[in-house]
């Protein structure tokens, strides 16, 4: 990996796709930055009023907090909406006391001219997002029957969805075993967080860092509490810790349990493997962190971890794959081990039937449990024949 450095994200010029019009109102900023730097004439009013009574750096605490309440990744969605927004307002000329509060007949226009081009959770994620930004500067949010209709209408011409993405499959995690240096320390860290994904069904940003300075310990699991390892009376194995923030529970976190196996890929075995092989890393540490050839260490990064899995799949021949697809494989093998789909739904955090969107080779999960229901189904007949025969004679 490259050294550490440090150094702020700086907005870069705009693609021909995403220019504006230059406004003192819109200054250049990265995109989840715009909601709360991006002012109209409407919002400057308001904070003029609310300095009567309140004064400038309370004012700037009450929005920071606000923004506060959406995550960054939502903020940078909310802030692509906004862009789209302003857009569609320079191409019909009109001022900027008119964008905000918005008219329903104009965010009615806005829908329309989207509907078809994108999804419409690409259009309804948008108008989340300037619904936020009228809320953050005290402007009225049209919510009339107009633009609800237009909202439906926007579904029913919605484009055609992109293939879903493959999953990860055991194929490709046995590559990774035979292919990757589990001798070697980042290699190991590697192979660990691709086991913990795939058979805990979980999402790679909990697992590992979206950059090498982009550790929070409030967020991403640290190597200290050490993962604890187990084993039931029945003599069942896991290993087993706890990730401090998850996309559905927030900062309540999850416990991660790792179920040992016979299969190579054991998580159980791979976890153990990179905490033996990475034993010099600090306690307040990524979990994943891995020893470097300088004698110090780095954090395991989700862009490092997928170059090296796609660098052994595309050596194999298997294509490159996305992180998401790992929990995606995870659960799909799960089910074709005949696991029960509320047992795969608690292990990977599902609370929603969301986690149906994940099943892939339905074709061969469904007849499998409705065989296994049916067998169940039929034993518990000929068991209560049994019984009644029993007590008759």
């Amino acid at each position: 990996p490259p050294p550490r450095t440090s150094r702020a994200r700086k907005p870069r010029k705009p693609k021909a796709e995403n220019v504006i019009e230059p406004s003192e109102h819109r200054p250049l900023v990265l995109a989840n930055e715009r909601l709360r730097l991006w002012s109209t004439p409407y919002g400057l009013s308001r904070q003029q009023h609310s300095s009567q009574f309140l004064s400038h750096d309370v004012t700037n605490r009450l929005l920071d907090t606000m923004i506060c309440a959406i995550e960054p990744d939502t903020r940078k969605n909310y802030g692509a909406g906004l862009l789209r927004f302003t857009q569609f307002c320079d191409c019909m000329h009109l001022s900027e006391d008119s964008r905000m509060p918005a008219s329903e007949l104009l965010v009615s226009a806005f829908v329309a001219t989207w509907a078809g081009r994108v999804s419409k959770s690409t259009i309804d994620t948008w108008l989340a997002g300037l619904a936020f930004w009228h809320a953050l500067n005290g402007a009225a949010w049209p919510a009339d029957r107009a633009l609800r209709i237009t909202c439906s209408a926007a579904l029913k011409l919605e484009p055609l969805k992109k293939p879903k993405r493959p999953p990860v499959t055991l194929e490709h995690m046995h590559a990774l075993r035979a292919r990757l240096d589990l001798t070697n320390a980042f290699d190991a860290a590697v192979y660990a967080v691709a086991c913990c994904a795939f058979w805990g069904c979980r999402r790679l940003g909990e697992l590992t860092i979206r950059s090498r300075n982009a550790f929070d310990p409030a967020k991403n699991v640290a190597r200290h509490p050490r993962p604890t390892f187990k084993v039931l009376p029945g003599g069942a194995h896991y290993a087993c810790f706890h990730v401090p923030w998850t996309k559905t529970t927030k900062f309540a976190g999850a416990d991660v349990i790792l179920t040992a196996m016979t299969d190579p890929t054991d998580p159980k075995t791979a976890l153990d493997h990179h905490l033996r092989v990475n034993a010099a890393i600090p306690k307040d540490a990524p979990l994943f962190s891995f020893e470097t050839a300088q004698g110090g260490w780095a954090p395991m990064t989700r862009d490092w971890f997928l170059d090296r899995c796609n660098e052994v799949w595309v050596a194999e021949g298997l294509g490159r794959l996305s992180g998401h697809c790992f929990r995606i494989g995870g659960a799909t093998e799960l089910l074709l081990r005949g696991t029960h789909p509320d047992v795969v739904a608690t292990q990977g955090g599902w609370r929603s039937h969301a986690f149906l969107e994940y099943w892939r080779k339905i074709e061969a999960i469904l007849p499998l449990f409705i065989s296994n229901s049916f067998d169940k189904s039929r034993l518990h007949l000929v068991e209560k024949s049994m019984a009644a025969f029993k007590k008759k004679y």
